[in-house]
């Protein structure tokens, strides 16, 4: 069968976005593929965490992949730190990828901004253990947004260079499996900005963790504007938002693609339902709907949270039958590189 890689950072507040961008993709894929789901607890430390916040992130994570539905007994689900044949296979693509490559990655220039000098070495060489997270496994595919192509194609290019190096056919080239509709999600109260768990305003994002109440709350209170919602003919030729209709109208649209994904419908399809509807309509159907879907996750959430021995025994289960894939396979790349190791 094939095989996914993917995994979240534990930083704290999942949210909306994390959901419908990730995690929901997630529990979809575990029918056709051998799915590993990881906590990324390695990248996350690129940049400074609170080592006790750390921990509760880690099990934030963990919950959330299960509320959400992911199996633990069908897929995999561990935390990063718990297999280091990550760290060694990254070691090893250290050595494998260029400078010119890494220096291209506009992620890293994003995240350091203007003090690069200041900036980890580990955020630096993130896309390395990156690609060391997903052939570890030798994973065949990776559920992918916007923001992680660009470091999906160096994988790729590690892959290749690897087996070109060493003569060999031994990493598969990692094909992407691109999300569908809202894997981009605003803010509730900016309409241009990205939902982000660093905005000020707690109401300007739904939270995994929110119940019912809070879910409700927040897209009622949500920002929109007085007119009537549009139709389908504000899409273009390849069904997508108009990019005068969208800077005229961000709210509006943020709000009809959050319908569109939890209702698992086009955005096509949301604008001609809704055509013509007043947002006090509109927000009624939409809270519903993500009371309904959302409410019953935040539940769960916090039940796990209050228990971290159930969490922690998923997580150390995963652990174990992780380190029984990637073992083997960083043995056979040690010996493709040249390590001399002891003979079994």
């Amino acid at each position: 069968m094939k095989r996914i890689f993917s995994g979240v950072q534990p930083t704290g507040n999942l949210h909306l976005g994390n959901y419908l961008g990730a995690i929901r993709n997630f529990v979809r894929l575990q029918d056709d593929y051998d799915c590993i789901f990881c906590v990324v607890d390695m990248h996350a430390i690129t940049v400074w965490q609170d080592p006790v916040e750390l921990q509760r992130n880690t099990r934030e994570v963990t919950a959330a992949y299960l509320a959400a539905g992911i199996d633990p007994k069908r897929n995999i689900v561990f935390n990063q730190s718990q297999a280091p044949q990550h760290a060694e296979l990254a070691w090893i693509f250290n050595c494998v990828a260029r400078l010119g490559w890494l220096n291209r990655m506009t992620q890293f220039k994003e995240k350091a901004g203007k003090h690069r000098e200041n900036a980890s070495v580990g955020l630096y060489v993130y896309p390395n253990l990156m690609a060391a997270d997903i052939l570890a496994y030798r994973a065949t595919h990776v559920p992918v947004g916007e923001d992680q192509k660009q470091h999906l194609e160096l994988t790729r290019d590690i892959a290749q260079k690897f087996n070109h190096d060493f003569g060999v056919d031994y990493f598969p080239i990692v094909e992407p499996l691109i999300q569908g509709e809202a894997t981009r999600i605003m803010s509730l109260r900016d309409g241009s900005k990205k939902m982000s768990k660093s905005d000020p305003s707690d109401m300007s994002r739904i939270t995994m963790s929110d119940d019912a109440e809070a879910v409700a709350q927040k897209i009622r209170r949500a920002k929109t504007d007085p007119d009537a919602l549009p139709g389908p003919e504000v899409l273009d030729d390849r069904g997508r938002v108009a990019a005068a209709a969208e800077a005229a109208r961000p709210e509006a649209f943020n709000l009809l693609r959050i319908y569109a994904a939890l209702a698992d419908k086009s955005l096509a399809e949301t604008l001609t339902e809704f055509e013509g509807s007043q947002f006090s309509h509109f927000k009624t159907v939409l809270t519903d709907l993500a009371v309904a879907t959302l409410g019953p996750v935040g539940a769960e959430m916090k039940r796990l949270m209050a228990d971290p021995g159930q969490v922690d025994a998923v997580l150390a289960e995963g652990a174990a039958r992780a380190r029984a894939i990637a073992e083997p396979i960083l043995a056979e790349v040690q010996d493709i590189v040249g390590f001399l190791r002891p003979k079994p």
